[in-house]
């Protein structure tokens, strides 16, 4: 059922400077994005701290599923805090996700090990995955609508592709404050206790990024809508409830964000657990070819996000998903050939490692990450009004993301480990990417033409 467009007057981006609100919000997503990564980053140095299984791989696995707790709670962030950021403003929610992101991951570098309290440090470690998981939900829809809401029409890809660069430099910082830790260090003191300073310096990062956003003023559509007295009264009700809207949440999982998902995390954190559980290689070696293959590749975010005001966000999209199931297989074989171990016994020399070609091809599937990331939070803003922008983006965004994307390391070393086959991880993302592609391809609309101050946004899409 269509509903008329009604635009809505909005404050000129100028009054606050659009450069200004894009660094404060970038900068705040990408330190919550650390305070998420570094728990991951550290998986294979302090594991075994938390959770002991009897095999090395069986602890990483442990860990991980700890990890995947933070992601399959993400939706629930998503409504809790959606509907906040719908019914009082978008500002004041991301600086309480803020706030409650940077406190857990500070008393994550507080917590004992097993060995001091034995299993309560697991339970107490995923209470705080549990809590981070909920913060990530609200954060992210609140700084992309934020920026979005501010963004001319005609350059929306280009300026949220700055907030997608933060994920990615989330992970990019929390590599290099473990690298600097390890090598300022040395091995034996960073396991012992250095481990705890990458937790422990997100506070101050924190308190930084929250002192620059207490600067911005709310969203200028979204203080109209206030105003005029026109916000929801129900955001859940209304994103949820209506089948109008509904069918808009649902493909935008199925078309969009769980392809996406998958994409990242295995051209990010499963490249990463692969070089380390898979090839053995060492913490300082694996850390440093995925951080440079994620720097050189930093910049195509916003190459695609100003490309897809162009020529649309959808085909660059699902030419990302469908470059990665083409070429996972081949690129991963490659990678095998070039890894420093034969097997996964860590004993057997390969002679042919080369950390060059690894970058390479880890640079690779970065690029796909970038091709799915770069338009997608555009295009989510596109896909709803603005009185349930919040609600209505987040939700399919988190389980896409989320859900299926931060199951991909547990699932991938989890089948090896059960099949034998070190391949067999790559079937899930593969899987994943294609049924969205095709569900994205068949039914998606295209959103860069939508005039997102609409009463609908729905209703503008081309058929």
């Amino acid at each position: 059922m269509a509903q008329t467009a009604v635009p809505i007057a909005i404050a000129a981006p100028a009054e606050q400077g659009i450069k200004k609100i894009i660094f404060a919000s970038a900068a705040g997503t990408m330190i919550e994005w650390y305070d998420f990564y570094i728990f991951g980053s550290l998986a294979s140095t302090i594991a075994s701290k938390f959770y002991q299984t009897g095999t090395a791989l069986g602890d990483i696995i442990a860990w991980l599923a700890a990890f995947a707790v933070g992601f399959l709670v993400r939706p629930f962030g998503a409504i809790v805090f959606g509907r906040i950021g719908d019914l009082i403003g978008r500002k004041y929610t991301f600086l309480v996700t803020m706030t409650l992101m940077g406190l857990c991951t500070f008393a994550v570098g507080l917590l004992p090990t097993a060995e001091t309290i034995g299993p309560l440090a697991g339970i107490i470690l995923i209470l705080l995955r549990i809590l981070q998981g909920l913060a990530l939900g609200g954060e992210y829809g609140g700084a992309a609508t934020y920026v979005a809401e501010h963004a001319p029409a005609n350059r929306r890809g280009f300026y949220t592709s700055f907030i997608q660069i933060t994920a990615t430099l989330g992970l990019f910082l929390s590599l290099g404050v473990i690298l600097a830790t390890r090598l300022g260090l040395g091995d034996a003191a960073f396991k012992d206790f250095g481990w705890r300073i990458p937790f422990l310096v997100s506070i101050l990062l924190v308190g930084l990024s929250l002192y620059i956003r207490l600067s911005l003023r709310e969203s200028p559509m979204y203080q109209k809508l206030k105003t005029a007295g026109k916000t929801s009264t129900n955001p859940l009700r209304e994103s949820f409830a209506n089948p109008f809207n509904r069918k808009w949440v649902i493909l935008a999982l199925l078309g969009a964000t769980m392809g996406q998902g998958v994409v990242w995390y295995t051209g990010q954190f499963y490249a990463l657990y692969y070089l380390q559980n898979i090839f053995k290689l060492n913490l300082v070696d694996s850390n440093l070819i995925v951080g440079i293959a994620i720097l050189c590749a930093t910049p195509l975010f916003v190459v695609f996000g100003a490309l897809s005001d162009r020529i649309g966000r959808k085909p660059i999209m699902l030419a990302g998903m469908a470059l990665a199931v083409l070429t996972y297989y081949p690129i991963y074989t490659t990678m095998q050939q070039f890894a420093p171990w034969i097997g996964n016994d860590g004993k057997t020399l390969s002679g042919a490692y080369s950390p060059f070609v690894l970058g390479i091809l880890v640079f690779i599937q970065v690029v796909y990450v970038t091709m799915v990331y770069g338009p997608i939070a555009a295009f989510l803003v596109e896909l709803f009004p603005t009185k349930i922008r919040y609600t209505s983006m987040s939700l399919p965004y988190h389980i896409g993301n989320g859900v299926f994307g931060g199951m991909v390391p547990i699932i991938g070393l989890s089948m090896i480990q059960a099949t034998g086959n070190n391949f067999a991880g790559l079937w899930y993302p593969m899987l994943i990417a294609a049924v969205c592609c095709v569900i994205g391809f068949l039914f998606v609309k295209e959103t860069n033409h939508v005039d997102i101050t609409a009463d609908s946004t729905q209703a503008q899409f081309k058929s």
